[in-house]
């Protein structure tokens, strides 16, 4: 399957591949170690920079009130630049 933005694909499949193999490897054996964590967090960040350019940050974080916004950083420069654009 693809990501949300080719430029991501390629991490995703890496993420993909880790987890897997750590999963059926590791964590059914009882080992809670996390081996995917380093490519996990360079997969968000470019999942992260690829929502902020389609401009779907808000709908996220409109859409999960309840749990927080993963995206408080990007709407809070959103609003600033607003505010110095008027």
């Amino acid at each position: 399957m693809e990501s949300i933005s080719k430029e991501c694909t390629p991490l995703k499949h890496e993420y993909d591949a880790c987890f897997t193999k750590w999963y059926s490897e590791k964590f059914l054996q009882g080992e809670k170690t996390n081996d995917c964590a380093e490519v996990f967090k360079r997969y968000q960040a470019c999942l992260r920079a690829a929502l902020k350019e389609k401009g779907l940050t808000k709908m996220i974080s409109d859409a999960r009130p309840s749990i927080g916004s993963i995206f408080k950083d990007d709407l809070d420069e959103e609003q600033e630049q607003k505010k110095g654009g008027k």
